[in-house]
């Protein structure tokens, strides 16, 4: 039913998904297994609970005062855009409270209805993990193709866009890696910003609770100098 989804948990004052105080939604559900992945808890469609959109609306309500100007509501996930039926039917329901609407995304899902879904969002948080098709392939399962056609339907309906990136050491952090992302914003005007968040195991405890082994558990932490010196390379280029 379109007025009810499956949520893993909400956050009521995130700050690091999007601009200002937001509340994120964390959806249930995803169609990919990527190594660094940090919410596995989230793959499993039938996992989490199920909310009705009041119950979610009311949660968000009781959040709007702390959102000021630059804040708003993020649907992150797993992939929010699995359940992009719900979200066309929920989205208008914060537009009419004045809520700014973002997605947090793989860039996994193009169907029509996820087409709708970002065409009513007010910003998209894309995912780029990678910057070559080996690297996307391997660690995540799909082609660097898909994002890229996301990318290229994201600048067609000229929806404003944030790069965002795990930086993983020894994984996506050399040089030629860090110049093709930033890169990105010279070649699509729709991306306002692009953002490296480092690379952390918080989520072991999660993986064992799943009995699931963590692919990248052997990968050490990216620390603050990581992303600094990414930021030079993208800068000095």
């Amino acid at each position: 039913m379109k007025n009810i989804c499956r949520i893993s948990s909400f956050q009521s004052l995130g700050t690091v998904d999007g601009p200002g105080v937001r509340a994120v939604v964390f959806m249930q559900g995803c169609p990919l297994r990527c190594n660094c992945c940090h919410n596995p808890e989230t793959w499993d469609f039938n996992g989490g609970q199920e909310i009705t959109a009041q119950e979610l609306f009311d949660k968000i309500i009781r959040c709007k005062s702390y959102f000021g100007k630059n804040g708003g509501v993020t649907f992150s996930g797993g992939e929010p855009l699995m359940q992009s039926d719900f979200l066309l039917y929920f989205i208008p329901l914060l537009k009419v409270e004045g809520i700014h609407v973002a997605i947090d995304t793989s860039g996994c899902i193009l169907n029509e209805s996820a087409k709708k879904v970002l065409e009513l969002c007010d910003l998209v948080l894309l995912d780029y993990k990678y910057t070559n098709d080996s690297d996307y392939l391997n660690y995540t399962g799909m082609n660097l193709s898909t994002v890229d056609l996301f990318l290229n339907y994201l600048e067609n309906i000229k929806k404003p866009t944030w790069i965002r990136q795990v930086l993983i050491p020894g994984i996506n952090d050399d040089e030629q890696s860090v110049i093709k992302l930033f890169e990105l914003e010279k070649k699509y005007s729709s991306i306002q910003k692009t953002e490296l968040l480092p690379f952390r195991k918080l989520c072991l405890e999660k993986y064992k609770e799943l009995n699931v082994p963590f692919p990248f558990a052997h990968i050490r932490e990216a620390t603050s100098e990581d992303v600094e010196r990414c930021k030079k390379i993208a800068s000095i280029k």
